[in-house]
């Protein structure tokens, strides 16, 4: 059968299944590209495990879904606890809230004199 041919090159490579249960776990702290390095394999061929082996790319979204659902969860406490980092971080990354520089010129010493805006803030000058 023409199947059955050789057509050269490496074996894929395979997770073991030891392998396979750190993929969630790493998934929360490392990118793709260190998940590779960490099993000693090229980028390329971590991708591609990825593409053909379902169960190591749902282990591998899991993990960095439950990190990305715990980060999040935290931030929002922090936010509802009045931490004004965090409430401007979430407003600027999830309600598309943005700063503007406005230059108002030197000051008395000649420094540079910056103003912030939101925005969302009335605009007085138009």
């Amino acid at each position: 059968m023409a199947d059955d041919k050789n057509k050269g090159g490496r074996p894929a490579i395979v997770l073991t299944p030891e392998q396979k249960a750190e993929v969630e776990t790493l998934a929360a702290v490392l990118s793709s590209e260190q998940i590779a390095d960490y099993f000693g394999i090229g980028r390329t061929t971590w991708f591609a495990i990825l593409d053909r082996d379902p169960q190591v790319s749902e282990l591998y979204k899991k993990g960095k879904a439950k990190a990305i659902g715990m980060v999040a969860q935290n931030l929002i406490s922090k936010a509802r606890a009045g931490d004004l980092g965090a409430q401007i971080f979430y407003l600027k990354t999830q309600a598309g809230w943005k700063e503007t520089q406005k230059f108002e010129g030197a000051g008395d010493a000649g420094e540079l004199v910056v103003a912030y805006k939101w925005l969302d803030d009335d605009d007085e000058d138009n």
